[in-house]
């Protein structure tokens, strides 16, 4: 027996050559005559037709093109789904809105019955595959309008207006086991081509350093160990597009999702962290979402920002929203019981040193997302066309939103990357140079509670809703980015709020800029005793914000006033004694001295 005659056996094992009714005209092409009432479709022809879609599909493949897989049968979603994530594509059921095509170049809010909102997709995908073509006419004119390539099994039934719109059609029953069929010689069409990729990307790796340093970077951080992390500098990354066309693209596949559950309390404030007051009114909250604008402003593109906020906090996020109408920001909040187990669970992690692997990732990262995903609010994004989530888990008044970071992770297929800040220790020799990447252990990194994470790595995390869940587990492939100083400004104690208030950064059009005049690229160091701790007490013992452009660092204990118009350069060190009292006078400038009483003010004392 031939392949030929095997395969023809297989097709009318899976009922493919039985029609509904006696054929129109235009299907009579595809048919050997009736039976019954029935049409009979002949297989010879279903076969030409299955090798020409999966030919074209395979086509599509190569060229990295965008599917979208379309169904509402209930008896093909678990075929379509496993399909769907055996190859990487989504099953997209947007289209139910109508117009989820045609309106993808303006997305457009609908209400459905059960007053759900849904957003369209913002690309238009390179080809429409239809499992029920029957049921999908409205897909159909909007694919033909916008000229999608439709690839769709045809039957018998269907209307000359609607199958002349079939850019390849596949003619047979839709019948459970020729959907599964249809959909195996899709996978293995997709794997294939697949396949083919990667093996030409590793020849031309050759002639190719920069393909060639991708493959050797991917190939590492697939081989790193489980309490290991593979470190990439920032300086590696490759520079952004100049062109503001392509850097919107890549833009608009991204969310902001913070998360507002630290309250200021350690800092002596009453409220959230985020609506602590920085500078010039405006609070960290502020800063955050200003920076977002501006991204959105400068390449037109539309970056939303989510956060999630706890009962504790929640009220006073809101309060700061009041001033930031009509933009693309959406709230959500976590429940109370979550909330709990999120502080027994950092309790556990600060007393057990063991598991300072966990402190790269966010201890409720699972939580988050579950809490996303039950108020409704992660179908849109998907719909949307949205990619990566960039995660805040602190304040952090940096510019965050990078697209060398972002196109990075595309571009190599990396679902999740964290943070970090440069380090030397617990470097590994290898026979990379400095420059390059290196492999450290998850002990000697610290990661700056900046975290990105691709939307099927959410999809997967979502079907983790165990309570053994951990995320040194499930990320079992780390990779991080050692970012530079720049990308790094937090808000965790008053001597970061020294930082931010002084003469080192102002604020432009909402947004910190650093002084240019400050040569070294680090900011100051600066320790500041308990008595500074408290952000009243703070206020109180700065009379204003001292000069700090061409401060190395400064360390100050004890009862120290400080009035105005003050500079400090160098290294500079105050130290109060018990019961003694330290005034540094309007107008001073102390350059690299140590200061242990009100006399040495007057006599200089070198480090």
């Amino acid at each position: 027996m031939t392949i030929h005659s095997v395969v023809i056996q297989k097709l009318l094992s899976t009922n493919a050559h039985l029609g509904r009714r006696v054929a129109a005209h235009h299907f009579k092409i595809y048919s050997v005559g009736s039976r019954n009432g029935m049409t009979i479709v002949d297989s010879e022809k279903t076969l030409i037709c299955l090798r020409n879609a999966c030919s074209f599909i395979g086509e599509l493949v190569r060229q990295r093109a965008r599917f979208i897989f379309v169904n509402t049968n209930t008896l093909f979603d678990e075929i379509i789904d496993q399909m769907t994530e055996t190859i990487g594509c989504r099953n997209d059921t947007s289209w139910r809105l109508g117009g989820f095509l045609t309106n993808s170049s303006s997305p457009r809010k609908f209400r459905g019955r059960n007053k759900k909102l849904n957003l369209t997709a913002i690309q238009p995908p390179d080809c429409v595959v239809i499992f029920d073509t029957e049921r999908k006419s409205s897909v159909i004119q909007e694919a033909a309008k916008l000229q999608i390539p439709i690839v769709g099994l045809v039957d018998s039934s269907m209307p000359l207006d609607i199958y002349k719109k079939i850019t390849y059609p596949v003619p047979a029953k839709d019948s459970v086991q020729f959907v599964y069929l249809f959909c195996n010689l899709i996978t293995k069409t997709f794997l294939y081509e697949q396949r083919r990729l990667n093996a030409a990307l590793g020849a031309s790796a050759i002639a190719k350093p920069e393909i060639r340093e991708e493959v050797e970077q991917l190939d590492k951080i697939k081989t790193v160990g489980k309490d290991k992390i593979y470190v990439l500098p920032y300086e590696r990354l490759e520079p952004a597009s100049e062109d503001a066309t392509e850097t919107k693209q890549l833009l608009d596949k991204l969310v902001v999702l913070k998360f507002n559950g630290n309250l200021g309390s350690d800092m002596g404030f009453s409220g959230p962290k985020s609506a602590l007051e920085v500078c010039n009114g405006l609070t960290c909250l502020d800063l955050v979402i200003n920076h977002i604008e501006s991204i959105n402003s400068k390449y037109g593109c539309n970056i939303p920002l989510l956060m999630m906020n706890t009962p504790s906090t929640h009220d006073g996020i809101m309060k700061v929203l009041e001033k930031h109408p009509n933009k693309n920001i959406h709230t959500f909040t976590q429940s109370q019981r979550q909330q709990e187990n999120i502080e027994d669970m950092s309790e556990s992690r600060t007393l057990n040193k063991s598991s300072a692997q966990e402190k790269l990732y966010p201890s409720n990262l699972l939580e988050v997302f579950l809490s996303l995903n039950s108020s409704g609010k992660l179908e849109p994004l998907i719909s949307q066309g949205k990619e990566y989530f960039l995660l805040l888990q602190s304040e952090n008044l940096a510019e965050v939103v990078d697209p060398k970071i972002l196109n990075h992770l595309i571009k190599n297929s990396i679902e999740h990357c964290v943070e970090v800040m440069p380090t030397t220790s617990g470097t590994e020799e290898t026979s990379l140079p400095p420059q390059e990447g290196r492999i450290q252990s998850k002990e000697h990194v610290k990661s700056i509670n900046t975290m990105w994470m691709s939307m099927s790595c959410v999809e997967r995390l979502l079907q983790r809703n165990d309570l053994g869940f951990t995320s040194s587990k499930f990320f079992d492939r780390a990779f991080a980015i050692d970012t530079p100083w720049s990308r790094y400004l937090p808000v965790e104690r008053t001597s970061d709020l020294l930082i931010l208030q002084s003469d080192l950064y102002t604020s432009v059009e909402g947004t910190l800029v650093r002084n240019a005049a400050r040569a070294n690229p680090k900011d100051p160091s600066i320790e500041l005793g308990p008595e500074f701790g408290n952000v009243d007490d703070f206020r109180s013992l700065f009379k204003s914000i001292p000069s700090i452009i061409e401060l190395d660092s400064l360390k100050v204990t004890g009862d120290v006033w400080f009035g105005t118009g003050i500079t400090l350069k160098g290294k500079v060190s105050i130290a109060a004694r018990p019961g003694m009292k330290i005034v540094i006078p309007d107008g001073m400038e102390l350059k690299n001295r140590i200061i242990t009483s009100q006399s040495d003010i007057g006599g200089p004392s070198s480090l």
